[in-house]
């Protein structure tokens, strides 16, 4: 059962490798970024309003936060080192409902949209000094990404430990 079990995850690793080197064009990056999108309204919407504050320690953010995290986080980024231009909404908002919530991570989303979608090859290319080192905008981009996922991933384990069934995965 053990060999069953490693193989699947070294299946799924696999899988997710080739999907990762297969994203190689912005209409591949939007698709899934709109699966993001979506996956995370998922999450909002399954946690209940009375574990909005959750949170499984005293260190760690509480579910709220995670998906406030993820938004402002994006916004930020998109418009620090992705050469956004002005916002239009409160990146460092503080949404306390669920509809606010939702609201917020739609204006992030729809943000980080324009501003990864504007950008040329050339741009795309560009070295820029960042929090993360010497990169080019397309790692910073590939942060972004990954910086979701793992504050989404974070959230959707609350929803996990308080036994409430999690919105299925959306990998693509």
């Amino acid at each position: 059962m053990k060999n069953y079990k490693f193989t699947l995850i070294l299946l799924f690793l696999l899988l997710g490798a080739i999907s990762a080197n297969a994203q190689t064009n912005m209409e591949e990056f939007m698709a899934k970024w709109e699966s993001s999108r979506a996956f995370t309204l998922e999450a909002i919407e399954t946690m209940p309003n009375e574990l909005l504050d959750y949170k499984p320690h005293d260190s760690a953010m509480s579910f709220k936060e995670q998906i406030t995290h993820i938004g402002g986080a994006m916004a930020s980024i998109c418009q620090g080192f992705l050469l956004g231009e002005e916002m239009g909404f409160d990146h460092e908002a503080k949404p306390q409902t669920k509809e606010e919530m939702s609201t917020f991570i739609n204006q992030c989303y729809n943000y980080g949209k324009k501003t990864i979608a504007s950008l040329s090859q050339q741009e795309m290319d560009e070295e820029i000094d960042s929090f993360a080192g010497k990169i080019t905008r397309r790692q910073m981009v590939g942060l972004v990404d990954d910086h979701t996922t793992h504050h989404r991933g974070a959230a959707i384990s609350y929803i996990r430990a308080n036994g409430i069934q999690p919105p299925a995965f959306r990998g693509l």
